[in-house]
């Protein structure tokens, strides 16, 4: 089993918060599961890049990080259901400014990101 080399510091609330998060697609998931997507197939289908595989590992570690709960329907073929828990439902605020903020800030990616092409051209 992993072993961490370098302890979490749990007095720095920005190094806790990475170590939930330390991934680019948990915020996305978690927002597409308040909005009522709740099955695997469906979040795959929704959120463009994600791999089954990176979901499977990405969803795991939301519900073992406390943010998800998970509810297996006994059915063939089987059925499972996320949801967020009281702690992931406390998220939603500051997803909501984080996708605000990145609107906003779109714009001057696009304009960076393009002028660093036409550099690299150059």
């Amino acid at each position: 089993m992993y072993q961490r080399k370098i302890p979490i510091d749990y007095t720095c609330g920005l190094i806790v918060a990475m170590e939930v998060f330390g991934s680019k697609w948990k915020f996305c998931l978690l927002d597409e599961i308040s909005k009522g997507i709740k099955r695997p197939k469906d979040l795959v289908n929704v959120i463009t890049g994600i791999t089954k595989r990176v979901l499977q590992n990405q969803l795991k570690e939301l519900e073992f990080h406390g943010l998800l709960g998970k509810t297996v329907h006994n059915e063939i073929p089987l059925r499972v259901e996320y949801y967020l828990t009281e702690t992931g439902e406390s998220l939603l605020p500051l997803i909501s400014a984080l996708d605000k903020w990145g609107l906003e800030f779109a714009p001057q990616l696009k304009s960076i990101l393009e002028n660093q092409a036409v550099e690299a051209e150059s």
